[in-house]
């Protein structure tokens, strides 16, 4: 019997960006910037979109993927090491990040999203509406550090 294949990790031509394919999605390894989080962008739409799920929810999973992001930028500062993680599964589409720090958890601030004085901290209030974005979100400690997960629904499109 012969091992079980394990998908290897694929370098970018952006520095500090591989790719490791998973099945219906991907997980990019990547230090933050502007630029890696781009093409984690561009890769999620073109991933999601190849799976037939509809451009609204392609627009929700890339707005979640960028929160997700900005938030772990915020905590654990410019150029941290994250895990992103993009697929499908039986209830739409799972948007993960892990970042290294399980110290600094994600917390729902009790200014109203639409207050004048609420100028950050929106990202995790948005994600976590329920029926805005993602019905629901995690937070979990990880050999990593910390990961937080989001589904968004997510149909078959018409393609």
């Amino acid at each position: 019997m012969q091992p079980a294949s394990i998908p290897t990790l694929t370098p970018h031509p952006t520095p500090g960006y591989y790719l490791r394919p998973r099945p219906q999605g991907f997980a990019a390894h990547i230090n933050a910037s502007p630029q890696n989080l781009g093409a984690v962008r561009a890769l999620a739409r073109d991933e999601l979109l190849g799976h037939g799920i509809a451009g609204d929810a392609v627009d929700s999973a890339q707005l979640v993927l960028s929160e997700l992001v900005g938030n772990s930028v915020r905590a654990c500062g410019p150029h941290v090491p994250l895990v992103v993680e993009v697929y499908v599964t039986s209830y739409g589409i799972a948007v993960n990040v892990h970042d290294p720090d399980p110290g600094v958890l994600p917390t729902r601030r009790a200014t109203a999203l639409d207050s004048a004085e609420a100028e950050s901290g929106r990202g995790l209030g948005l994600v976590g509406l329920v029926g805005l974005l993602a019905p629901g979100w995690q937070v979990r400690r990880s050999a990593i550090g910390k990961q937080v997960r989001c589904r968004v629904p997510a149909e078959p499109g018409w393609g």
